[in-house]
């Protein structure tokens, strides 16, 4: 199982109706599945600001949070995901941990 199903597998938790897991590692130097992007619609995200939606990701994800360097998360209910279905693209990796000093994208 890759780590990408591995997170589909955990996302589905939160009982979404669209759930995109897309495995960005290709585009950093840190290799393979390192790098995420989740596009998650849930009713489970009425009514919650967006760091109660991440706070929700995130504990659905558990343990397996360790184990990826960056998750970029797109939450939506299913009136905002039908309303506008457009997902930004990811930025550019920067970094940030202690070895990657030294270390450009």
């Amino acid at each position: 199982m890759t780590r990408a199903d591995q997170i589909r597998q955990a996302l589905a938790a939160l009982q979404p109706q669209h759930l995109e897991v897309v495995d960005e590692s290709h585009m950093h130097h840190r290799g393979q599945e390192t790098h995420y992007k989740a596009v998650i619609v849930s009713q489970a995200f009425a009514g919650k600001r967006p760091i109660q939606r991440h706070q929700a990701v995130y504990a659905a994800m558990g343990d397996l949070m360790r184990q990826i360097h960056a998750l970029g998360l797109h939450t939506y209910t299913p009136e905002e995901w039908a309303a506008s279905a457009q997902v930004p693209d990811s930025p550019r990796c920067r970094g940030g941990g202690l070895h990657d000093l030294g270390r450009a994208h």
